[in-house]
């Protein structure tokens, strides 16, 4: 493995962000946050890339915060709510990058690691995978998103007991709260499933997918008539598309359409 805490890789329109610390199971280290936001934003400025997996390296996603840098006496209040707001910075990029993301969790997915789970628009996830919002433990309340992506997938009072106990969930059941989309048996399935989904958005706009998701993911903060002025907006813009005036000529000239998902 390289001693790089975040790997990326690009290939066939796939790009996979890899979670690097896999002797800390992957925690969220000081030195991986720069390195996460920086993979972030080259698969959000990378036109080649249309579909984005995050995983873990070495049988984890990701265990949360590195808690042994929890316990340096010299950070203040304000120290740690500098580092808190530096999390915000690059997060909601990974929320609404405008391309599918696909989570592929093996082993943990706890504290933070929830949050980046949760970011994914698609949860795969393994049998061994564990999900815990695990903040209470530690007499935390949850960070990284997870206190507003959580509830929004399982509804508000699931949420509150995910959190208010801190129990761990295993993939079975996670698939039943929505929060996992699918389950394999193993580490290879599971990559060979992210790498196969991936690919079945290879011959779809991206463009539309991706300001559908922008709009979708507002549609808990805004009302109806906002949410009908963002569809107004963005359908304009995709009619205006190339990928759209070559779909409405093939349907015209009774050729395939470029992407059909019916059609495996």
């Amino acid at each position: 493995m390289s001693a790089s805490p975040v790997l990326t890789s690009v290939q066939d329109g796939i790009g996979t962000i890899t979670l690097n610390r896999p002797e800390a199971r992957n925690a969220l280290s000081q030195a991986m946050r720069p390195a996460l936001a920086a993979a972030i934003a080259q698969m959000r400025d990378d036109p080649a890339v249309h579909a984005v997996i995050l995983t873990g390296a070495g049988g984890a996603f990701c265990s949360g915060g590195d808690i042994s840098a929890m316990q340096d006496s010299s950070r203040t209040g304000l120290t740690f709510r500098k580092g808190m707001r530096e999390l915000h910075q690059w997060f909601p990029e990974l929320v609404d990058l405008e391309k599918p993301v696909i989570a592929a969790v093996d082993g943990p997915a706890f504290g933070a690691g929830l949050g980046l789970a949760l970011a994914a628009d698609f949860v795969l996830a393994t049998r061994r995978a564990k999900f815990c919002a695990v903040f209470g433990r530690i007499g935390l309340v949850p960070d990284l998103g997870v206190m507003r992506l959580l509830p929004r997938i399982v509804g508000q009072q699931r949420a509150k007991e995910l959190v208010f106990t801190a129990r761990t969930v295993d993939a079975q059941e996670a698939r039943q709260l929505g929060m996992v989309f699918d389950i394999v048996e193993d580490a290879a399935a599971l990559t060979e499933a992210a790498q196969a989904l991936a690919r079945r958005f290879g011959e779809a706009s991206t463009a539309a997918i991706g300001i559908a998701k922008t709009v979708m993911n507002q549609s808990f903060e805004l009302d109806a008539h906002a949410m009908a002025e963002l569809e107004s907006y963005a359908q304009s813009l995709c009619r205006g598309s190339d990928y759209h005036q070559d779909a409405v000529r093939r349907f015209k000239d009774k050729q395939p359409l470029r992407f059909d998902w019916d059609k495996k």
